[in-house]
Formats: C-alpha cells, structure tokens, sequence
C-alpha cells in the first residue's frame, strides 16, 4: 500500500498542506504556491505546466494535454460537450478538447467568458472564490454546433485545478436547470489538479468521473494575525470600450476544430528567443501560434495576461500591472515576465492594437527589444 505523501508550503499568513498518494508524480514540476491578493481565498496554486502565470514551453503545454486525453474511456456517449473556465482554463479546456475531438467525431468546445457577445446566452452560474465571480456561457450561433450542444449525452467540465468542487456543481446546477441540455448522462471533470475530495460526484445525480494529473486533499491553517489582503477591482462581467475584431472560433461562441489562422505573417529565426503573451480569455489561438514557431526552430515561451490579482513572492517572481485591452479599466497583469530577458514578445490579441495599455507595452520593452502586437486586423 503507497504511503500518504505530504507538500507543505508556509506563506507570509499561512500554510496550505496538501496529501496525496501519487509516487510518480513530483508536485512541484506541476505547481508552485502563491498569495492571493483576495480575502476570500489567500492562496493560490500557481500551475507551471498551464501557460498562464509562468510562462513555459508549448511543448510542456501540449504534454499535460496529452496526460489528461490519456484518462478518458475510448467510447463516449455521443455528442460531447466540453466547457472550459474562463479565464485561466480556456485554453487548457481547448487543448484537451483538441486531443479528443478525432475520438469523439461528434464533439464541441465551449468556454464560460466575461466578455458578452452577441448570441443566445445558454446560462450564468457564479465562482464564488474567484477574483471575478460571474460567468456566462452562450450557446453557438452555428447550427451543428448548436445541434452537438443541446443533443449532448456527455459533458466535459474543464478547470485548472479543483480545491473545493464548489465551481463545478455550481456550473452543473445552471446547466440543468435551463433545460436545454436534456439528454446528458454523464458527466466528466477534468483538472490539472484536485483537491475536491470529489465535491462533484456528491453533489451529482449524473455518474460523474473525474480525471486529473494528481489528485489528494488540502488544509489551509492561517496565521491568526494576518493581515487581510485587498483585491482589486476585477469583479467586471460587462462590454468594454474596446470591440472585439476577433473571431470566436476558439470557444466563446464554440469550436468543432481549431482555425490556427492568428500570425501567419510571423516569421522566426533558429534558436531566437520568444515570449508568446495571450490575452485574458484570448489564450488557444495564441498558443496555436507559439507551437507553430516552436516547431520552426525558435525558442518559445508561452504566458498569458490576467486579472487575477497576485501578490510578489513564492510562485511569483515579478509583476507588471496596467490597463485591460477591452476597455473595462480593470487591473490586469504580467506575472513572472519582467525580470526575464527574450529577443521577441508577442502580445496576441482580439482586440484593435491600439487597445493594449502603452504602460504594458513600455513594461515589455525592457524584457525585449522588439515588442509586436499580433491581432486579426
């Protein structure tokens, strides 16, 4: 019988303890820790094969996809729906769903967002530890795709890590109680990470399987004189200044296969060291990208922009702050980019280049000396 193993971490207000019984799996080539800036959760796991806080290699990126296609059964109930969370799982929601969508011929990507678009909206459900708690999710404006929605025997739920389920029965509660998804029967969570205890299936009358690259519980004991953190306002869930030019051919408004159309001008030397930077909910297509360049010889990083509010220390190196590219005037941030050094960054947007904040911009040119903005324009 495998032993119990134990990883702990001890912040500035408090420890967070994790067991789990994995041998073969070394925690910290999954994950640092790190400190919220958020009074409702003072943690936060900070993944480090993700693509979001630290950036990494697509290379890596595309390996944890693999892993966790690797769990699923050979046979689903068909259609299949997969949902991915806005906003650190959209891209993680895409790259499994692009590692199924040949064994599922009749599947579909959807991703929860924060941006409102013009379409049918499907349903709104809450993530009440979040920095931003209101999602909506829309159904397609494309027929099949619709059609592969709302005939759906099977749903795929996708976030980064689960630490108290609360997300998933929240996100599974709404959808059932539209209505419009009534032949589901089976559910499947998937995670880089889970500490849920398996929240979901308790809280389920749907059979529900939860697959993940390591799996265990959490303790959190805070330090009782603490101070209380301050978040930011980033709680926005509204249309900003700033239209979105892009298409939503990568989730919002669904997928069926990837458009891989975003920089085809982008040209690499061998071995040129580049930071590909997504852009809040705009992540797969960006990343798209980085392993195009990566396959042509460069040395490519990949890293997203967020309005996830992390304090400096632990997990987190270094911090750049400035202004969203929607126009919503909400805190956003580059973590564990400025004490770096590139030849190149890339910042990947849908919205019009004049929409990313010149203090991002001015930030970036310090960490390399050519910065090119990429967009659909």
């Amino acid at each position: 019988m495998i032993e119990d193993m134990i990883y702990r971490r001890t912040l500035s207000c408090g420890t967070v303890q994790i067991t789990y019984n994995r041998e073969d799996v070394l925690l910290d080539d999954l994950f640092d820790i790190a400190e919220r800036r958020n009074p409702k959760r003072a943690f936060l796991f900070v993944s480090k094969v993700l693509g979001r806080h630290i950036p990494i290699s697509p290379t890596v990126m595309r390996q944890s996809y693999k892993q966790l296609a690797s769990q699923f059964p050979s046979t689903l109930s068909e259609p299949v729906v997969f949902i991915g969370m806005a906003e650190t799982a959209v891209g993680l929601g895409a790259g499994v769903f692009d590692e199924l969508r040949h064994r599922y011929s009749e599947s579909v990507y959807l991703t929860s967002t924060r941006h409102p678009v013009d379409g049918s909206l499907l349903c709104e459900f809450k993530e009440e530890h979040s920095h931003a708690t209101d999602h909506l999710i829309y159904l397609p404006d494309d027929g099949e795709k619709r059609r592969r929605v709302t005939s759906a025997r099977t749903l795929v739920l996708i976030d980064d890590e689960a630490t108290t389920g609360n997300t998933f029965i929240n996100l599974l509660s709404a959808l059932r109680n539209t209505g419009k998804l009534p032949h589901i029967e089976q559910v499947i969570a998937v995670t880089l990470t889970d500490w849920s205890s398996n929240a979901l299936s308790e809280h389920s009358i749907l059979p529900v399987k939860s697959v993940s690259l390591v799996n265990g519980q959490w303790e959190w004991i805070p330090l009782s004189d603490a101070p209380v953190p301050v978040m930011p306002t980033v709680n926005v869930t509204s249309r900003g200044l700033w239209d979105i030019n892009g298409k939503q051919s990568w989730g919002r408004l669904g997928m069926i296969a990837p458009a891989a159309d975003l920089g085809h001008e982008v040209s690499v030397r061998q071995r040129e060291r580049i930071l590909v930077l997504g852009t809040g909910e705009f992540v797969w297509e960006p990343f798209l990208l980085a392993e195009r360049l990566e396959a042509a010889g460069a040395e490519v990083f990949y890293g997203s922009t967020t309005r996830s509010p992390i304090a400096i220390g632990f997990a987190i190196e270094s911090a750049i702050s400035f202004t969203d590219n929607y126009g919503l005037g909400i805190p956003n941030f580059v973590y564990n980019v400025a004490h770096q050094q590139f030849d190149r960054i890339l910042v990947c947007a849908e919205t019009a280049a004049e929409s990313i904040d010149v203090q991002l911009l001015n930030a970036l040119a310090n960490v390399a000396p050519v910065v090119e903005i990429v967009t659909y324009e």
